[in-house]
């Protein structure tokens, strides 16, 4: 598909989207086929690098004590050890939090605690801290998760994933769409002879089927 007509595509999207009293996101539906997904090898959930970035903030949390400290005024979220008792102890706040944020970044010393505690939550949505050494800057992971898109095929044979906002030039969201694409294609067993069919919408939008 040339940049032409995935401009056209995109104008489509927003054409037949209802007007929302939010910025809806532009998703892509991926289909795959002849993926045996019973071979873990086939599975996997990558994060993908938008240069153009995600059109709008995505909400990150920090986990641990100095690493907290320093993220401050560049976190979403800030969960110290007190704050990460009460977690540990209050599964709905827990699980709250764990949607309330997109990605989680922990302090090294702390991982083993929460693989123990909440690893069970926050795996199975893709959702486990990067850990950072406590001397780190955590400017430079947040700002670079804050132009990811995270994509997955686990347990069925379709892949979703954001390539930013309706609120972005198209050309931007071509840029990141072809970012996406080339990424899922690379980590496909036969590229994109795996690919069945493409699907882009607005977030409370209808599919639109994409000749790829």
């Amino acid at each position: 598909m040339n940049d032409n007509e995935l401009n056209n595509i995109l104008k489509e999207a927003r054409d037949k989207s209802k007007k929302r009293n939010f910025t809806q996101s532009i998703d892509l539906a991926i289909n795959t086929k002849q993926i045996d997904l019973k071979k873990p090898q086939n599975k996997f959930t990558e994060e993908i690098q938008l240069p153009k970035g995600r059109g709008k903030d995505i909400k990150i949390a920090v986990i641990g004590d100095s690493l907290v400290v320093k993220s401050k005024n560049i976190a979403d979220g800030l969960i110290n050890e007190k704050t990460l008792t009460r977690l540990e102890k209050d599964k709905k706040e827990l699980k709250k939090t764990i949607n309330k944020y997109e990605y989680f970044i922990a302090e090294a010393p702390f991982m083993l605690r929460i693989g123990k505690s909440l690893g069970r939550f926050m795996a199975p949505k893709g959702k486990m801290p990067k850990p950072l050494p406590q001397q780190a800057d955590p400017t430079p992971l947040i700002t670079r998760l804050k132009n990811t898109t995270r994509a997955s095929l686990k347990n069925n044979s379709a892949i979703h994933c954001t390539i930013g906002a309706e609120s972005m030039k198209n050309e931007d969201l071509i840029a990141n769409f072809n970012a996406v694409m080339q990424a899922i294609e690379k980590k496909l067993p036969a590229g994109k002879n795996n690919i069945k069919s493409v699907y882009i919408k607005t977030t409370m939008g209808k599919p639109i089927k994409i000749k790829y």
